[in-house]
């Protein structure tokens, strides 16, 4: 399993490459899809076959071995890999994987092929994270059947859509918040038991959280303004941003891009 620093190291490595590369492109998919598609196959960069071989992004050669771009040079390399094919059992099977100079290569190999490829086009110019990494899977890219799931857990839980106004024109304003870090509540806020879900009563609160709080009239938990919260979880719901606290979940900016947690 990779540590903290290996996640963020190889992160950072990967989220510049793939803002980059997918820049200027008429058919673009999202940079936060392509980095969480990196860091789960490649285990963040911890699978040292898959490293060596500048094959993060785990592309087969496939039968007709096609040249979506310029970035592929017909290296591969024959690996064990686990597919499921009937939405329940896991079978082992060997394959051959695309191989390649450098992870710039691998990267604009994926983009290409998600561009040319029929099969992936309800990917293109998608501008949400679920949409498109659900065009790519049904594209025939996993057989897994967890698969979206686990992409949507790697991008939410390292707020990875930060990279994606570079292609979406959409401003980054998400970016500013990172899990482990406090910010401050600028305005009263109710807690919620979900991103944009219910409110929670304020008996539900930690013991810290109702040093902090009031209730309402139907005794629901209300934080101060200036209240200083950490940020444990990152999460993008109907155009707002929202942060999970130890007590629930808070409306850090809205879908009218109102700021309330600084």
């Amino acid at each position: 399993m990779a540590t903290v620093k290996q996640v963020n190291d190889f992160i950072n490595r990967v989220a510049p490459i793939a803002q980059a590369k997918a820049e200027g492109r008429e058919k673009w998919s999202l940079p936060s899809v392509c980095i969480a598609q990196c860091c789960c196959e490649s285990a963040y960069g911890t699978s040292l076959k898959m490293v060596n071989a500048n094959a993060i992004l785990g592309v087969k050669v496939g039968k007709s071995k096609v040249h979506f771009g310029k970035a592929w040079k017909d290296k591969a390399y024959s690996t064990k890999t686990k597919e499921c094919y009937d939405g329940k059992t896991y079978v082992s099977i060997t394959d051959m994987f695309r191989a390649y100079d450098s992870i710039e290569d691998a990267i604009e190999d994926y983009y290409d092929m998600l561009a040319a490829c029929s099969r992936y086009r309800g990917c293109l110019n998608q501008k949400e994270p679920r949409s498109c990494i659900t065009a790519i899977k049904d594209g025939g890219y996993a057989t897994s059947p967890t698969y979206i799931s686990t992409i949507m857990n790697i991008i939410n839980k390292y707020n990875l859509t930060r990279y994606d106004s570079i292609v979406t024109g959409a401003p980054a304003t998400t970016g500013k918040y990172q899990i482990g870090r406090n910010y401050t509540l600028q305005n009263d806020m109710y807690i919620r038991d979900a991103a944009g879900g219910d409110k929670k009563p304020y008996l539900q609160l930690t013991t810290n959280a109702k040093s902090h709080a009031k209730k309402d009239e139907e005794g629901n938990g209300i934080l101060k303004r200036g209240t200083v919260v950490t940020c444990k979880e990152i999460q993008e719901e109907e155009g707002a941003t929202w942060i999970r606290i130890p007590s629930g979940w808070v409306c850090a900016v809205g879908a009218s891009r109102k700021v309330y947690i600084n």
